[in-house]
């Protein structure tokens, strides 16, 4: 009985050290999990903090250098400069068809400049349709940098230059916009009275889209930035066309249908196909005679 007792000390002595072994490696491990999920909210923080700070860089991707000129196409132009309400420069073109029965006052999306929708410009020619294409500040030969109120500011200095320096009747104006460039022209038709508007490939919002490519992170609360294509469609009464592929794969598709049924007046709705950049070029036929069709009956000729 004697001889038990530090055996008996021994392996509680053991199980101590036990289990301060298994405080030690509980404590390492809640330590090593504390650290990743500190590590994982500074980097979620982070990217938050470039997503809003860097939001310029992430919306608008504009190039000076002019690549070509509808002279490429076979077409004359005017190339034309005009001043915004602040003072800023903007570059222009006016593509003139003959015996043209309307005007297409042309707002494009947020990359490149007018030198890319050379593609655009051929179709309007082909429907008798003059085209006046700007591009907005800090986009090719335009002064200036880019920004949503800047955006609006050019597409109204473009549509005042046209109805008052090229004394085109309202009514015979076409704004057409183009991706980001839809809710520019909805701002402006519902600002004027143009004879018709067409969006293509168009989203309803950037809280909305931007929600869509960052599902994880609070983007409406976020964003800087609205180009509300949806809010500015309710207040536009004259014919809406709205275009949009069912392959577009950066504003889909359900958006194009949320912008038409946001259309109270007279509507109506193409769809095309191919991707976002290339829908147009894919489907061009359909996109040429759907917009023909459109303004033979609200444009009239």
């Amino acid at each position: 009985m004697g001889a038990a007792r530090p055996i008996g000390c021994e392996g509680r002595s053991r199980n101590k050290g036990h289990q301060k072994i298994r405080r030690m490696k509980r404590m390492k491990k809640r330590k090593m999990i504390f650290s990743i999920l500190l590590t994982t909210i500074l980097i979620y923080v982070g990217i938050l903090a470039v997503l809003y700070i860097f939001q310029s860089s992430l919306m608008f991707f504009p190039q000076r250098r002019i690549v070509s000129t509808p002279h490429e196409s076979g077409l004359s132009y005017d190339a034309i400069s005009f001043g915004a309400e602040d003072g800023v420069d903007i570059s222009a073109w006016f593509v003139p068809a003959p015996d043209s029965r309307g005007t297409i006052l042309f707002c494009h999306g947020n990359g490149g400049n007018i030198s890319d929708r050379q593609q655009y410009i051929e179709i309007f020619h082909r429907l008798g349709l003059n085209t006046f294409i700007f591009d907005y500040r800090g986009y090719g030969r335009s002064t200036g940098r880019p920004t949503e109120d800047g955006a609006y500011r050019d597409a109204a200095a473009a549509w005042n230059y046209l109805v008052q320096k090229k004394g085109i009747a309202p009514g015979e104006i076409v704004v057409f916009g183009e991706s980001l460039g839809g809710a520019v022209a909805a701002w402006l038709a519902r600002a004027e009275k143009p004879g018709a508007l067409v969006v293509s490939s168009a989203f309803t919002s950037i809280p909305d889209i931007a929600s869509v490519h960052y599902p994880f992170f609070p983007v409406r609360l976020l964003s800087r930035y609205r180009f509300n294509t949806l809010e500015y469609l309710g207040g536009v009464t004259c014919p809406v066309l709205i275009v949009h592929s069912c392959e577009d794969e950066i504003v889909p598709f359900d958006q194009g249908r949320r912008l038409y049924d946001a259309v109270s007046g007279p509507k109506e709705f193409l769809e095309i196909r191919g991707d976002h950049n290339s829908c147009v070029m894919t489907s061009e036929d359909s996109f040429t005679t759907g917009i023909g069709d459109f303004l033979r009956e609200h444009l009239g000729g």
